[in-house]
């Protein structure tokens, strides 16, 4: 194993094992980044099928479920805020314009349910991108956040119910080595992709500003 294997392997060790010492609290942190601009393939899934295999408690298993919601629905808020002030035109920033044409197409015919679906699928399904263009889009707050809600509820305990029914044999699941390296390679992918989220973010609107100040500067002189 290489050093930088090593590296990775103990961060995303250290990594899953912070987040699930907080239990419920750490499910609502790791499910409202992971429905943020930060990109966690399937991380709040696998930590809240760990933490109801664990206790194998109905209680447990319901606060579990209803964490993960609530903190995927507060990183949608955060999604959602911040696309309906950057609109259509900051979504091109993420969004090609033929795959913006189609979202368009669909959102505003079948807004409700493209939503659910979304919501509903789990990774490679583009949730990020169908959310952004949700709200960008200016699509109606209750029909987004009822869609998003419908579908990581029935998505979570989905995987509560099979966690609780299959839990000794999904634990020696996750404590395989093929888990274990999947985990590191999903890390890997989620530091990856967060990054090229964040400097699209933060870059082009720097760069259309210096991009529309020059003209006018020439003009100017």
């Amino acid at each position: 194993m290489t050093l930088s294997n090593v590296v990775l392997a103990a961060s995303a060790y250290s990594f899953f094992r912070y987040f699930r010492r907080l239990g419920v609290l750490g499910l609502v942190l790791l499910s409202a980044l992971d429905s943020s601009f930060l990109v966690l393939p399937f991380g709040n899934d696998l930590m809240l099928i760990a933490l109801v295999s664990s206790s194998r408690s109905a209680l447990m298993s319901i606060a579990y479920v209803l964490a993960s919601v609530a903190g995927s629905v507060f990183g949608v808020y955060v999604v959602d805020v911040l696309m309906r002030k950057a609109g259509e035109k900051g979504l091109q920033r993420f969004v090609g314009h033929q795959k913006l044409e189609q979202l368009k197409l669909k959102l505003k015919t079948k807004g409700w349910v493209t939503m659910f679906v979304a919501t509903l699928l789990p990774p490679p399904f583009p949730f990020t991108t169908a959310l952004m263009s949700a709200s960008a889009l200016q699509t109606p707050r209750r029909a987004l956040f009822s869609a998003v809600i419908a579908g990581r509820l029935i998505r979570f305990t989905t995987e509560a119910i099979l966690a609780m029914y299959f839990g000794r044999q999904v634990i020696r699941f996750l404590n395989s080595r093929v888990v274990e390296y999947s985990v590191y390679g999903l890390i890997a992918i989620a530091i990856v992709l967060s990054v090229i989220s964040v400097v699209r973010w933060v870059r082009k609107p720097s760069e259309q500003e210096s991009t529309v100040s020059t003209p006018q500067n020439q003009a100017l002189s």
